[in-house]
């Protein structure tokens, strides 16, 4: 193993990390922007095909997998999944980007976002950056672990208002072989706003676009957690390293607890790989700033923003 801090990378579906060299050590050489484009442009195709199989209502049964080679061999089909690709990738995009903004303006050195691509049941395993310089204070590490979480909730609201606008009320339970994405308390607000007849026993036949919100959704509640060095561990720690401590170790126990009681295979996932990685944050450097009353105020932005996207059920298959 190698001596000094560990390298962190900022991540949306898994665990961010940002990097922090040690003294003396040769900053690593950036990817080529030709790997970030290639990358992306494998998203955009994989998101593609993850739209125009959701536009086509494929079921998940034993038939997914010849319509899905179906759609691979016709790219003519592919321009069907576009608003759910575009929608996602806005809101994946927009995450990294907030991240990314606020590292250039502290001076920290970082890549441009690297798409990830994924099987097209979603298409995505989200998009990362790479931090290649240690932080400089805790209003910067406050800064940037919070201004990615914001700017990408911030794109799914409208992204979320045009999907349901798209949406459409059928007053019977889901259709069978259908996959069911469980709810969070924004989306609970939305449906009844867009649908105020909504009954029990009654479904919403959802857009591909509310599709792509959801998953944004879902990244900034795993991003807000407060735990390790997690967006929410970032900003947890530049508040308290010493709240952070325990709170990032009861934050894992408690993943694994209330995923396992509620059905929430991806809190258990994530609690288990957190456990593996462990809930440390690397130092920063000696700082007796404050953080500001402004600071304070946005921190209870992203808590309101965290238990608005709490989603604590894995979408079912109905």
């Amino acid at each position: 193993m190698e001596s000094g801090p560990p390298v962190f990378e900022d991540q949306t579906w898994t665990p961010e990390r940002y990097a922090a060299p040690a003294a003396g050590r040769a900053v690593r050489r950036p990817f080529p922007p030709s790997i970030n484009l290639a990358c992306f442009l494998l998203t955009v195709v994989t998101t593609l095909i993850a739209g125009a199989l959701f536009v086509l209502d494929v079921p998940l049964d034993d038939r997914f997998f010849a319509a899905l080679t179906n759609v691979l061999l016709t790219p003519s089909l592919w321009p069907l999944g576009l608003p759910y690709s575009l929608s996602l990738i806005l809101i994946l995009g927009a995450h990294e980007m907030g991240h990314y903004v606020a590292c250039r303006l502290y001076g920290i050195d970082a890549s441009l976002p690297f798409f990830i691509p994924g099987p097209p049941i979603i298409g995505t395993f989200g998009a990362v950056i790479r931090i290649r310089a240690p932080f400089t204070s805790r209003r910067a590490l406050f800064d940037i672990g919070v201004a990615g979480p914001i700017a990408g909730f911030v794109v799914a609201l409208p992204v979320l208002a045009f999907g349901l606008s798209r949406s459409t009320l059928q007053h019977h339970p889901p259709v069978h072989h259908t996959i069911t994405f469980t709810s969070c308390l924004l989306l609970d607000v939305a449906l009844r706003l867009f649908f105020p007849g909504l009954a029990p026993g009654d479904s919403v036949q959802i857009d591909p676009v509310v599709v792509a919100a959801w998953v944004g959704l879902l990244a900034t509640f795993l991003n807000l957690l407060p735990i390790g060095q997690l967006d929410g561990g970032h900003v947890l720690f530049a508040l308290s390293t010493r709240i952070h401590r325990v709170v990032s170790r009861v934050g894992i126990v408690l993943l694994i607890v209330v995923g396992v009681l509620f059905g929430g295979e991806h809190l258990v996932v994530f609690g288990v790989l957190w456990a593996l990685i462990g809930p440390r944050h690397p130092p920063i450097p000696d700082d007796t700033r404050g953080l500001g009353k402004g600071r304070l105020l946005i921190a209870l932005l992203a808590l309101a923003i965290f238990v608005l996207c709490v989603i604590p059920r894995s979408p079912v298959l109905s």
